[in-house]
């Protein structure tokens, strides 16, 4: 045989598949109808393991493995399908945000920024707003605590980092507070060496540990230099002013020289040229602004094998791209995790619908975090 008549065998294949597929799809809904009717659950966890079983065991040895991941993604489309339409109370909060949230992005709030002035925080919020009113708290627990209590309308938090990675300890708090994402934003960041202006040869190096992480190399290079970790970058910059050494520097940023009247010793020294970090701005109430394309949720997942690719399927099913997956580990719990994701779909899709109204269903806990447009 030509390989074009091994391709007409499966071109007639294929039309037989697709014909199944549909007929199967159509009887799944029917099943919908029934269950809607009865009050029974969609999922039927005994159910697809029983159906599993019995159709691995009735392949050949060497596709059961393939029939296993074809059959546990069809479950997957089928399920989606049968409860595709179906409302939540998250997707009516969601709709009722959208309507009531104003159209434009407010140019002026009050806003809470982790660190003091000239901390790269600040330099988000001033990106994101026109005249914000700049609460400046100690810590990012301060900052959420300030969103939770209504001290503050918004939050600036970093998030990650192009060359430092992930900012942990933000990623920790959001499990633990309660707050809506509004918008984000990318900030070129670029550390300078500071000192003062009669500096002696430097020996000691302050600086926040993401900046610290940034420029390892650079510090590397200083040779025998202690380095300490301080909660910002600004704050480094405002002890080696308020110090009366002369031979301690700070990483923090260009404005940061002017603020405190610090020389640029060297200037541009992360190892990357190429180094952003990423802002959230978040709010206590949900706030949904026109034109949002990203949505952010958390999620605690079943601690069983596939789990997490049930949620990959639904998210490959409906076609919505994955752009973050990150995980924590739960303080509370031994070896189980809290799953970040960020998603890109217009909040106005029928996917995003769809999706809100079933991804709940295969997590033990969900948290919407929010639907935004990142500003660039």
């Amino acid at each position: 045989m030509e390989l074009k008549d091994y391709r007409t065998q499966i071109d007639a294949v294929d039309d037989e598949i697709v014909r199944l597929f549909q007929k199967r799809m159509d009887i799944a809904a029917n099943i919908a109808a029934f269950k809607k009717e009865n009050g029974l659950p969609i999922l039927q966890t005994a159910r697809e393991r029983e159906k599993l079983a019995d159709v691995t065991g009735k392949a050949r040895e060497d596709m059961r493995s393939y029939l296993r991941v074809l059959y546990s993604l069809l479950f997957e489309l089928s399920r989606t399908y049968q409860e595709k339409g179906a409302r939540t109370p998250l997707y009516d909060k969601i709709e009722n945000a959208i309507e009531n949230t104003p159209r434009l992005f407010p140019r002026s709030a009050t806003v809470a920024c982790q660190g003091v002035e000239g901390a790269y925080s600040q330099l988000a919020c001033e990106k994101l707003f026109v005249t914000p009113n700049i609460q400046y708290f100690r810590n990012f627990e301060g900052v959420f605590s300030a969103i939770e209590a209504g001290f503050c309308r918004y939050g600036i938090l970093p998030i990650e980092n192009s060359t430092a990675g992930s900012v942990n300890r933000v990623y920790d708090l959001m499990i633990e507070h309660h707050f809506s994402i509004v918008r984000s934003t990318r900030l070129k960041i670029d550390h300078c060496l500071l000192a003062k202006p009669d500096h002696t040869q430097i020996k000691e190096v302050f600086s926040h540990e993401q900046a610290i992480n940034q420029c390892a190399g650079f510090l590397k290079s200083l040779g025998n230099v202690k380095i300490t970790c301080c909660e910002n970058t600004a704050v480094a910059a405002q002890t080696v002013a308020l110090s009366e050494r002369k031979d301690i520097a700070a990483l923090s940023s260009r404005m940061c020289a002017d603020l405190y009247g610090l020389k640029v010793v060297q200037s541009s020294v992360q190892d990357e040229g190429n180094n952003h970090t990423r802002f959230l701005c978040i709010s206590k109430d949900t706030e949904i602004y026109p034109g949002a394309d990203k949505t952010s949720v958390m999620m605690i997942l079943p601690h069983k094998p596939g789990a997490l690719y049930k949620v990959l399927a639904r998210l490959y099913a409906l076609g919505i791209n994955l752009l973050k997956l990150e995980s924590r580990p739960l303080p509370d719990r031994d070896f189980e995790f809290m799953f970040y994701l960020d998603l890109e779909t217009s909040v106005y899709s029928e996917e995003f619908v769809q999706l809100m109204c079933e991804i709940g269903s295969i997590c033990e806990e969900f948290k919407y975090l929010g639907s935004y447009t990142e500003v660039v």
